[in-house]
């Protein structure tokens, strides 16, 4: 059986549907946006104990704390690529980033290929089902460029703002606008 909760964020950041099989998270994702979309937002709406212990994570973690545990999750059809990218994404330290190509290049190296394809990346990135706790708001593109969130940017830069990041060196996309006023 699928379950699912709504959480209810502070001020700048869209709401989040947590997913549930009863026992694990199987999906977070912010309500209303791309990524929602993309992870299953049905269900039975049921306050079990695993959004019990999300929304202590999340609580923490937006009061701008570090939480000191992880709620238990569970990613289905996982591929052992995909596996090594989480691993990377959880590897990235609480206000800081790193970009899609960086995180190509450790592939690379621990694979001992000349190279790894950093769209490849870019779309394992973009598949993960369990937000904010597994940190794929982390990642960047080169140079700063703010791209590839299915979050939607309003929430990647509300995100990175919260955990502190000097907004003055992130652009989106198009180059328009930085993010140093907000």
């Amino acid at each position: 059986m699928a379950y699912k909760y709504v959480y209810k964020t502070p001020n700048g950041f869209s709401n989040i549907i947590m997913n549930s099989d009863g026992e694990y998270l199987t999906g977070l994702s912010f309500e209303c946006l791309k990524d929602s979309i993309k992870h299953a937002s049905s269900g039975e709406e049921k306050y079990l104990e695993i959004f019990k212990e999300t929304c202590k994570w999340l609580d923490i973690y937006f009061s701008g704390k570090v939480p000191n545990f992880i709620p238990k999750y569970k990613i289905k059809n996982i591929t052992p690529f995909k596996q090594e990218v989480i691993d990377i994404m959880n590897s990235i330290e609480y206000g800081k980033t790193l970009t899609y190509k960086d995180i190509s290049k450790i592939i690379a190296k621990k694979r001992e290929m000349k190279k790894m394809s950093s769209r490849a990346v870019g779309n394992a990135v973009r598949w993960n089902p369990i937000c904010i706790i597994i940190p794929c708001h982390r990642v960047v593109g080169s140079n700063g460029n703010l791209t590839g969130y299915s979050g939607g940017m309003k929430n990647k830069v509300a995100l990175l703002t919260h955990e502190k990041n000097d907004m003055r060196k992130f652009y989106t996309p198009k180059g328009e606008k930085n993010y140093d006023e907000m």
